[in-house]
């Protein structure tokens, strides 16, 4: 959607939500595990307030109502695909409701590390009917701007080494054993979480940013992109190159 559009819903909206009230952006960034979405999300909140913005950060999992009970599920390794596809969509639609969209009336700029896309592509990656997963996900709001940070999968093994030291058993989609160890089903599950992003990149309107590149060069693009967008109050608009941040590459 462009800029000065106002937001909508993809299919059924939320009852007693008046789009024409949501005064904020919604700002998402996506991309697989390891990519560096929380890093970047981190130094563009950091650049708006200080360019005089209010800012709502979120992210999967942190939902009053089910982020206490995914966490607790995730540890005993006993969520069946489609259970986790709700439980996360449950966590989202809680945050769309109580963070999210009163935010967005009260003028935010709102950053989302991972959005509907990313519960979608886990659900595809894991063998689930994409248009099940649609349906369910129509009620979310269709954002301002996508950035999905693109890397293939072989690409971000070194980065999880380096910046967690192990693998996660989730992200390695180890549920559903895509490999013979953690590694091999890591590389095995991103690549296909990484493909079904691709397949939603043009339907909707992702800007893929390359995540090979460093910190520093993702965020200057990021906040060009976003500078565009017009925000309001403050300028916004990159007078000059931004120092180079003292953030680790790390995901």
């Amino acid at each position: 959607m462009r800029a000065n559009e106002p937001l909508r819903f993809y299919a059924e909206p939320l009852p007693g939500v008046d789009c024409s009230e949501l005064r904020g952006k919604l700002i998402v960034i996506e991309g697989p595990d390891a990519v560096g979405r929380t890093t970047q999300i981190g130094l563009l909140r950091q650049w708006l307030e200080q360019e005089g913005h209010a800012v709502l950060d979120s992210g999967m999992a942190r939902s009053a109502l089910a982020g206490r009970g995914i966490q607790e599920a995730k540890r005993g390794n006993t969520l069946g695909p489609m259970t986790m596809t709700l439980f996360y969509t449950t966590d989202f639609a809680d945050r769309l409701e109580n963070e999210i969209i009163p935010a967005l009336r009260a003028g935010f700029v709102v950053l989302i590390d991972r959005y509907i896309f990313s519960i979608m592509a886990r659900a595809i990656a894991r063998g689930e009917d994409r248009r099940w997963i649609e349906r369910v996900a129509g009620f979310a709001l269709a954002p301002h701007a996508v950035y999905y940070l693109r890397a293939e999968a072989k690409h971000l093994v070194s980065r999880v080494v380096q910046g967690r030291g192990a693998f996660d058993y989730w992200e390695s989609g180890m549920d559903m054993r895509f490999g013979a160890d953690m590694h091999q089903s890591f590389v095995r599950y991103q690549t296909r979480l990484v493909r079904a992003l691709d397949s939603m990149a043009q339907r909707y309107g992702f800007t893929v940013v390359d995540a090979a590149r460093s910190v520093e060069e993702i965020f200057w693009a990021l906040r060009g992109h976003i500078a565009a967008l017009r925000l309001t109050p403050g300028a916004a608009a990159p007078a000059r190159r931004p120092p180079k941040p003292k953030t680790r590459r790390v995901g």
